[in-house]
């Protein structure tokens, strides 16, 4: 089997009338990737057809360069963390995750050292003897993640892991998927705590009706979203007389004073706009307070993305990346809820 991947080509999936997936093409490589999109968007139908419980009506899905369906081999490099907490609670969580390794290909000995170590790395060695209806929903979690990497995969498909997690194992969840993702895992995760991906990753994908409307890094693809001027906020001492100095330069499409403090400025050229701004400051002797972008968070990103896909427009991938090459180029059509 070939390097760590996942590489879609033209996947599309459909239940009956409904269709969940269309013409999705992707290629992603080590590293952790943020699945964002809307409920219903498809995330769901797209990761359980990765880690091979589903297969796609159209296109190829490959994973470490083979198809992960009915692929034993495949399956032994994948990791999957389902959102449905489907758990057995009479277990308890040694049992549990020593079960997963004995299905995994392990014997009763290792299988019990992998599950007693994966425990503890997600701060569970306390409660491993404990039934696992009495954890918490962030212990369960935690279960949930630790048979996910008991066998050491290489892929790591993680849907909402964060869903319903206190702070505290949220800390830990993220610190693992930190490690194993330095250690050469390729992580995929879907998430709705925006700011938690933030923290953790720039690289995202964004499904909308059904396609990825968005690959890539954030500000990269930021910045092809020229419908969408970008927001500069400047607090200083003399925000009118800020404006004026900046006003006339290339690239503004709008200012607003918020405040005798603050001032916004719109800009289709943001790195001009920025380096007038500070010009125009250190020039001015100016006491400046924050320059910040109120649009430049993954968070207006994802709602910028949500709407440009509603509209059938998209900006990330195409078939070419599922075939080996990167590509920014726009794509177009609908697809429907999952």
């Amino acid at each position: 089997m070939s390097d760590v991947s996942v590489r879609a080509v033209r996947v599309s999936k459909w239940y009956g009338k409904v269709t969940a997936l269309q013409e999705v093409s992707l290629h992603l490589e080590p590293g952790v990737w943020g699945l964002l999109g809307p409920n219903g968007s498809g995330k769901t139908t797209f990761m359980r057809i990765i880690a091979g419980q589903m297969q796609p009506n159209l296109g190829e899905v490959r994973v470490c360069g083979v198809k992960p369906f009915g692929n034993v081999e495949a399956l032994r490099r994948i990791g999957l963390c389902p959102e449905a907490d489907a758990m057995y609670d009479e277990l308890t969580g040694l049992e549990f995750v020593t079960a997963m390794a004995r299905l995994s290909g392990y014997g009763k000995s290792e299988a019990s050292d992998r599950a007693a170590a994966s425990l503890s790395a997600f701060g569970l060695a306390d409660a491993q003897d404990r039934k696992i209806g009495g954890y918490s929903r962030g212990m369960r979690q935690r279960a949930k993640l630790a048979q996910c990497v008991v066998h050491e995969p290489d892929v790591l498909l993680l849907d909402e892991p964060l869903t319903g997690t206190d702070p505290t194992s949220r800390a830990v969840i993220l610190d693992q998927i930190r490690q194993r993702a330095n250690a050469g895992a390729l992580v995929l995760f879907s998430t709705h705590v925006l700011h938690e991906v933030e923290a953790l990753t720039d690289q995202v994908l964004l499904i909308a009706r059904g396609q990825v409307v968005a690959q890539g890094r954030v500000h990269e693809i930021r910045d092809l979203l020229e419908e969408h001027p970008h927001h500069i906020r400047v607090v200083c001492d003399r925000a009118r007389e800020l404006a004026a100095r900046v006003l006339m330069t290339s690239g503004i499409v709008g200012v607003r004073g918020l405040s005798d403090h603050t001032v916004e400025f719109e800009s289709v050229d943001p790195d001009t706009t920025y380096t007038s701004i500070a010009t125009a400051l250190a020039q001015g002797a100016f006491n400046v307070s924050s320059i910040t972008s109120p649009d430049a968070t993954l968070e207006a990103l994802f709602h910028y993305l949500v709407e440009r896909g509603s509209r059938g427009a998209g900006t990330g991938s195409d078939a070419e990346i599922g075939s080996g090459m990167r590509s920014a180029a726009p794509t177009s059509g609908a697809g429907g809820p999952s």
